[in-house]
């Protein structure tokens, strides 16, 4: 859609297919429902903590309930549905605006599934189309296993055709996704188990992040269940319970839903892809795309989920636009920049990543000229808990430096807030900031982003200043 009207804007004449709904996984089974969700899940999370910032209920309260921190909850129920019906009514709207917004940009919409029935020409329905541009833009779907029960389980798209909220639930996968929806479940007051085959989530993240991230769902009653591959699932008919049998012989039982979150391959199979000429990457079937997302076919263009490179939607439309630009609007070296991407995991907390993780550093540059800044600290919104500090949520933060300058190459934290601090560092770290930059940076206190341009040591260089460096 993004290079749809960036083109038409240009003066192209321009068609958009489209045989599910408008707006792509993104709007309609992906990052803005997920969202809701997560929103829905964070204030969950406070209402179950408001007791330590004097809330409870009105009206006397009886000796076992007082002090419970839970008790401003006690007032309230929790009604699934309330939330899908606003979601999806939400979600509706977005297809609406869309439309509109692809009708005034001249956009013609094609209902209906496209295919390749020779170069450069695409048959939809019963009308064939040719073009002397053609964009596939498809995206991704989810991947199931072939395994025996697998008919009895969800994916990512199927959590958001559930009507209720499931009392046990099991997750298995080590994504993003796997993380984020398990993390949805555990807050909304689900017994959620998550399966990884590894010995964690997150395997291509910083490790600091994952090690954090663990200690987190721990802290939340998530139970992780750490080289634990499912080998099928059974249902009992009688109960309509579900049980997940693992490779290792284990089983768990009772689950009223098991979602398969362990992966996504790209929507390419029923394009005709080889009747249009379009090379393909061996068995996983992406789509060979150069930098300026040429295909194997001239005239023909492939962006997004679809090349598997970075499987971002705002990835997408940066190269959906720029590819538009250099066609039609006359700048012809224009492609989009898939370096140092920014990425946000709404986890809980959440996470926020941009540039190399500290395993990647190593591999890259020699030991002497990397140095790492960390930090680990209770975010204030903790503070006044009457607990022990080490029972209070933490974030966690970490620079990645390379170089006598100080060169950020990469910058990682955890913690409440981290999905809405990183677009700025993200900036900073795109225009090649160094750790003098960060500390030249007056502090906005009290924040937890303000950690990052306060990490010790603060604004020490020159031979004096690493002196006082080797004693702090």
């Amino acid at each position: 859609m993004a290079s749809a009207r960036r083109a038409a804007a240009y003066g192209a004449k321009v068609a958009l297919v489209e045989y599910k709904a408008l707006g792509g996984t993104c709007v309609n089974v992906g990052c803005v429902p997920k969202k809701v969700m997560f929103n829905t899940a964070i204030l969950a999370e406070q209402m179950q903590e408001a007791g330590h910032f004097g809330f409870y209920r009105r009206g006397p309260l009886t000796g076992a309930e007082t002090g419970k921190k839970d008790a401003v909850t006690e007032t309230f129920g929790f009604d699934w549905k309330t939330i899908k019906d606003a979601r999806d009514a939400y979600v509706r709207r977005l297809n609406g605006i869309y439309a509109t917004l692809l009708r005034n940009s001249t956009v013609e919409v094609l209902e209906g599934a496209a295919r390749f029935t020779g170069p450069r020409r695409v048959q939809v329905g019963e009308k064939e189309y040719t073009a002397d541009h053609i964009l596939i833009a498809t995206g991704g779907k989810p991947v199931m296993p072939k395994m025996p029960g697998v008919e009895h389980c969800i994916h990512s798209d199927g959590f958001f055709a559930l009507e209720e909220l499931p009392k046990r639930v099991a997750v298995v996968g080590a994504g993003y996704i796997a993380v984020e929806l398990a993390g949805i479940f555990n807050s909304l007051g689900a017994d959620t188990n998550l399966f990884v085959r590894y010995d964690g989530p997150l395997r291509p993240f910083d490790q600091l992040l994952r090690e954090t991230l663990m200690q987190e769902m721990d802290h939340a009653g998530l139970h992780l269940h750490k080289h634990s591959t499912p080998a099928g699932v059974q249902k009992d008919e009688k109960t309509g319970k579900l049980s997940v049998t693992l490779t290792n012989g284990q089983e768990h039982k009772d689950f009223d839903v098991v979602l398969l979150a362990i992966g996504r391959s790209p929507e390419t199979e029923t394009l005709g892809l080889e009747a249009g000429g379009i090379a393909t990457v061996e068995k996983k079937g992406y789509i060979q795309a150069d930098a300026q997302q040429n295909t194997s076919m001239p005239g023909v263009y492939a962006l997004g989920d679809v090349c598997g490179k970075v499987e971002l939607t705002p990835m997408a439309i940066a190269a959906g636009r720029r590819l538009a630009d250099r066609l039609f609007g006359g700048l012809d070296g224009a492609q989009a920049d898939y370096a140092n991407v920014p990425t946000v995991i709404f986890s809980h907390p959440p996470i926020g990543t941009v540039g190399l993780t500290e395993a990647e550093a190593r591999e890259q540059y020699d030991a002497k000229d990397l140095k790492i800044y960390t930090s680990r600290f209770v975010n204030l919104f903790y503070g006044p808990w009457p607990v022990p500090p080490e029972a209070k949520p933490k974030t966690a933060m970490k620079l990645i430096c390379v170089g006598p300058e100080e060169r950020v190459v990469g910058l990682h934290v955890i913690g409440m807030g981290a999905d809405e601090m990183l677009q700025g560092f993200a900036v900073a770290l795109k225009k090649g900031c160094t750790k003098a930059d960060f500390d030249a940076a007056l502090a906005i206190h009290p924040t937890a982003a303000e950690e990052f341009v306060t990490l010790a040591p603060w604004g020490l260089s020159g031979k004096k200043g690493e002196k006082a460096r080797a004693k702090l």
